[in-house]
């Protein structure tokens, strides 16, 4: 893999370490295998060194370009979820938290009456004080669509 491509994959898994430059170790000045760039890896192997290796946790976390907290951080996470916990995760809700099943289901009861989604939307404030993004409601009606062909 090029090195552009590679710092492309970093950064859509968002795994890229944006402070790259600041890693003092001497492994990752002069080995081809330890990438600085690589945020996992990093965290890793600063672990490593001093779980491994004694050195201090100060010692690893300027050489390594973080802070403690980020060490103790890192630490928790690994003894908590092993390195895949280091691995970032999609942050933001992660479902409609404002459309729930008695507001789907009357907005599904609505639509199928022929409202549209602006009457939706205006119906969704009128009946339960909600304001919804159109494109939200489009969404939802959609997923609910190919949830019921599921069954």
């Amino acid at each position: 893999m090029n090195h552009q491509k590679k710092i492309q994959a970093l950064k859509q898994s968002g795994t890229f370490n944006a402070r790259y430059k600041n890693i003092k170790d001497p492994a990752f000045q002069s080995h081809d295998f330890f990438d600085p760039m690589d945020l996992i890896q990093v965290k890793y192997e600063m672990l490593r060194r001093v779980t491994q290796e004694h050195h201090s946790i100060t010692e690893a976390s300027n050489a390594f370009g973080f802070s403690r907290p980020v060490f103790y951080k890192t630490k928790d996470i690994v003894e908590k979820k092993g390195l895949a916990g280091l691995v970032p995760q999609k942050t933001g809700p992660h479902k409609a938290s404002k459309l729930t099943d008695d507001v789907m289901a009357t907005l599904v009861e609505l639509k199928r009456q022929g409202q549209t989604i602006l009457q939706l939307k205006d119906s969704l404030k009128t009946l339960f004080g909600l304001n919804v993004h159109k494109r939200s409601i489009e969404r939802a009606l959609k997923k609910g669509a190919r949830h019921d062909k599921k069954k």
